[in-house]
């Protein structure tokens, strides 16, 4: 039952920012912007029980995800621009958010064996 309760509230918040889209598109984008989705998911991870270290570790994972999304909105805003259908600026938007968590990965992996080894 708990888990339906999360999935009814994900989808109402979803579909609130949804249908302000429709309507107002630069301010339902500014919702979209909002961290829903994090806060949604730190708050069920706390009514769960999850330790603080978990949420504060989640949080970081967030933190980190963020520039590689940016890049993905990006791309996918810049094909949109030039008449790019939407599913494939989608697509190039997720190659573009992978690849760049794969070289931030590899920058931070040569960054920690640079400065802390």
């Amino acid at each position: 039952m708990y888990v339906i309760t999360k999935i009814i509230a994900s989808a109402i918040v979803i579909g609130v920012v949804t249908e302000i889209s429709r309507r107002f598109p630069s301010y339902g984008g500014i919702l979209a912007a909002l961290p829903l989705v994090s806060l949604l998911s730190i708050i069920w991870l706390y009514v769960q029980g999850e330790q603080t270290a978990t949420l504060s570790k989640f949080a970081l994972g967030v933190l980190w995800g963020f520039p590689a999304t940016a890049v993905l909105l990006v791309i996918v805003y810049i094909a949109l621009q030039n008449s790019v259908q939407l599913f494939i600026s989608i697509g190039l938007g997720v190659c573009g958010w992978l690849i760049f968590l794969l070289v931030q990965d590899l920058v931070l992996k040569y960054v920690r064996v640079l400065f802390f080894n």
